[in-house]
């Protein structure tokens, strides 16, 4: 079992696990999905190889490399490895394909596992991920969701997916809200490549034939950007707007943001991202309203004087279907609402 067979994309799925033998950096700012870390680098070592590389000479770097590539392998043999049995098919793939999946796929055939290596390694994944994202998703039956802040479209995405709807929830895919006070508690948003990643995981599951439900976004989501085929296919699909009174996004609001209302620094702290967007008696006033309360007289005013008007202006610039939008008036607070709503959307779309 000497060979080293290359293993196409497609092909990934026929094998026990996926290692990622990236450094862990590499790792942490994006992988394939279900892959593991199993470095034959760290970071300082595969910084001094690439710096040998450079100011000595190829030789030079793949002498110290494969001393510590070894040694590397001979830890992950041990602490890992070892307790798969002789059946286990492990999948491997470095940056491109290259020497670092090559050694750690070499040793694992010597000791008599069918390894494979990935052909092509990450940058063929990240390959596949931007072709996914530009030519898949405008051929899906997208159904937006619109409605201001505090409409309950993530929650309605949320009974949509329970009922067995196929659904897109972006939000939950880049960790935040897409507000000034949209990120979550103790929760890091993903990077970019990392982001897409999810995205076009997402998106090879769904079935084409059926529609997909996804929830009016801007460009950004915090500090993610929405790929452009991604955006334009938004911005032209079939719109529901939701109609729910200012009482009850009021309610929803609090019960969303009640971590944040708790911790009265964190939440002066976003408010004052909007110095400059609105009067300066104005953002002193929510700012006293966050040390001090009413928790719900700062709620009704952020939709009423910033939300609205934002979102109003957005979705009127952007979204094409919206003049022919179809209706739906609930209460996002109660489920019984969001089940009900959730199954007229699906008879409305057929699906």
């Amino acid at each position: 079992m000497a060979s080293k067979p290359l293993i196409p994309l497609h092909e990934r799925a026929g094998f026990d696990t996926l290692i990622d033998a990236r450094s862990p950096s590499e790792f942490a700012l994006d992988h394939l999905p279900g892959a593991i870390n199993c470095p034959v680098l760290d970071d300082a070592e595969r910084a001094r190889v690439g710096t040998l590389y450079v100011q000595a000479s190829a030789f030079e770097a793949r002498k110290v490399g494969a001393a510590l590539v070894a040694r590397r392998l001979a830890g992950w043999v041990d602490a890992l490895w070892s307790q798969q049995g002789k059946d286990w098919r492990p999948l491997v793939y470095c940056w491109r394909g290259g020497m670092r999946s090559g050694s750690a796929v070499t040793v694992m055939r010597m000791i008599g596992w069918d390894a494979g290596q990935l052909q092509g390694g990450y940058k063929a994944w990240r390959a596949h991920v931007i072709r996914v994202l530009a030519e898949q998703v405008p051929r899906l039956r997208l159904q937006l969701l619109s409605g201001p802040t505090g409409s309950g479209k993530t929650r309605l995405l949320g009974a949509l997916a329970a009922q067995g709807a196929q659904v897109i929830d972006l939000e939950g895919l880049a960790g935040h809200r897409g507000s000034v006070l949209g990120g979550l508690p103790d929760q890091d948003q993903p990077s970019q490549k990392a982001f897409e990643t999810r995205l076009a995981d997402a998106v090879e599951r769904l079935d084409p034939a059926r529609p997909v439900f996804a929830e009016a976004e801007s460009r950004r989501i915090g500090r993610i950007a929405l790929p452009d085929a991604v955006l334009e296919a938004l911005r032209a699909a079939p719109v529901t707007e939701l109609r729910v009174d200012l009482a009850q996004r009021r309610t929803l609001l609090l019960q969303d943001y009640a971590w944040l209302i708790a911790d009265a620094p964190q939440l002066q702290a976003r408010l004052a991202q909007l110095q400059g967007l609105l009067p300066n008696a104005l953002l002193a006033r929510w700012q006293q309203l966050a040390a001090e309360g009413p928790a719900a007289e700062l709620a009704e005013e952020l939709l009423a004087l910033h939300y609205d008007p934002l979102y109003a202006q957005s979705q009127r610039r952007h979204l094409r279907g919206l003049p022919a939008a179809a209706e739906l008036a609930l209460d996002p607070c109660k489920p019984q609402d969001l089940a009900e709503a959730a199954a007229t959307l699906r008879r409305r779309c057929g699906d």
